[in-house]
C-alpha cells in the first residue's frame, strides 16, 4: 500500500540524497508531497510563509522521513517539521493524525561512522549504538522507545532494529533498495495512536 509522504532534511547537505528517495520511490513519488528539486524557492520570505506552506505540504502526509546527516541540527525547520508531523491537526472538519516516522542516515564519505557505531552483544553477535548529540531530542526521545520494550535479546538489552524504536534509523543504502518496506513499517507503528510507544510530541 502506497502511503503519502513528506521529507525533511537539511538542505544545504542532503538535497541529493532527497532526489535519490524520490527516484527511489518509483510510481509511489506521485504520492510523495514534500520539496523537491523543482519547488519554488522560499529562501527570501517570511518565517510565517515558510511554515505556513510547510504545513500545507505535511498536513495530508500519513509518514514522515527524517534524513539524519551530520549538521541537521543546524536546521531552522527539522525539529519543528517532526513536532508538526507527530501531533494531531484540525483544519476545519478533518484532523490529520499522528504520522509515522523513520529516520535515513546519510552516507558520508562512503561510511556511515559519523552517527553510527559498531559493537559486540554477550553472544558475540554485532550491536550498534548511536552519536545522539548529533540529532534532536525529539528524535532520540523516539528511538529506543517501545512499551514495553522490543528487545533483540532481553539479556542483553539490546533492542530489536526495526520495531525497538518508533523512529528506526535505516542506513541510506538499505533504504533505497526497499523504501516500501520502512515506510509501511512507519506507518504501521502509527496506527491506533502509536500504542506500544512512549511517544514524545513536543521539542
Amino acid at each position: 500500500m502506497d502511503h503519502k509522504t513528506f521529507i525533511s532534511y537539511k538542505w544545504s547537505e542532503a538535497q541529493g540524497l532527497r532526489d535519490d528517495i524520490i527516484t527511489a520511490l518509483g510510481d509511489s513519488a506521485k504520492y510523495y508531497k514534500g520539496e523537491t528539486s523543482d519547488s519554488p524557492d522560499l529562501t527570501d520570505t517570511s518565517t510565517e510563509n515558510i511554515k505556513n506552506t510547510l504545513k500545507d505540504m505535511m498536513y495530508d502526509t500519513s509518514v514522515t522521513i527524517v534524513i539524519l546527516s551530520p549538521n541537521m541540527i543546524k536546521s531552522k525547520w527539522i525539529d519543528w517539521e517532526i513536532e508538526y508531523c507527530l501531533k494531531d491537526i484540525s483544519r476545519k472538519d478533518r484532523t490529520s493524525h499522528t504520522n509515522g516516522l523513520v529516520g535515513v542516515i546519510m552516507k558520508v564519505d562512503g561510511n556511515y561512522d559519523w552517527f553510527k557505531k559498531n559493537g559486540t552483544n554477550c553472544h558475540g553477535n554485532p550491536t550498534v549504538s548511536y552519536e545522539m548529540d548529533k540529532v534532536y531530542k525529539i528524535i532520540s526521545e523516539n528511538h529506543f522507545n517501545s512499551d514495553p520494550a522490543l528487545w533483540h535479546c532481553d539479556k542483553c538489552k539490546t533492542y530489536d532494529h526495526l520495531n525497538g524504536s518508533y523512529i528506526a534509523f535505516i542506513e541510506e543504502d538499505e533504504f533505497i533498495k526497499n523504501p516500501r518496506k520502512y515506510i509501511n513499517n512507519a506507518y504501521d507503528k502509527s496506527e491506533n495512536d502509536a500504542k506500544g510507544y512512549k511517544l514524545k510530541k513536543q521539542r
